[in-house]
């Protein structure tokens, strides 16, 4: 497993920009920066049969998510809506933040 660090972040709001589901927006619920890959809500979704459990008494099909890579997805910038690179700078607090590169916008509060 690599080291890897991702662009993004668990409650990120981000936009698929390739795949199946190239054009949807949610919110990250999960990352998996060991794979490089992220869960985003209501995208990339999968159907589990699922033996009767706790969790579902009835058990049968389930739909989830299922993680996708995180170069397919990118970040929305908070001012515009719109997807967008990030950078990272640091505030005349001391504080290192993200920021989005086409507003300028801080995307950590």
């Amino acid at each position: 497993m690599s080291k890897a660090k991702l662009h993004v972040k668990k409650g990120d709001q981000v936009k698929v920009i390739s795949g199946k589901d190239k054009g949807k927006k949610g919110k990250i619920l999960e990352a998996y920066p060991s794979e490089g890959r992220v869960l985003v809500e209501g995208v990339n979704m999968i159907k589990r049969h699922t033996r009767a459990n706790a969790a579902y008494p009835q058990g049968g099909i389930i739909e989830r998510e299922a993680p996708i890579h995180a170069s397919n997805v990118m970040v929305l910038d908070p001012k515009t809506d719109e997807p967008t690179r990030t950078g990272k700078k640091i505030l005349k607090d001391g504080k290192k933040v993200r920021y989005a590169k086409k507003s300028g916008e801080v995307i950590d509060k």
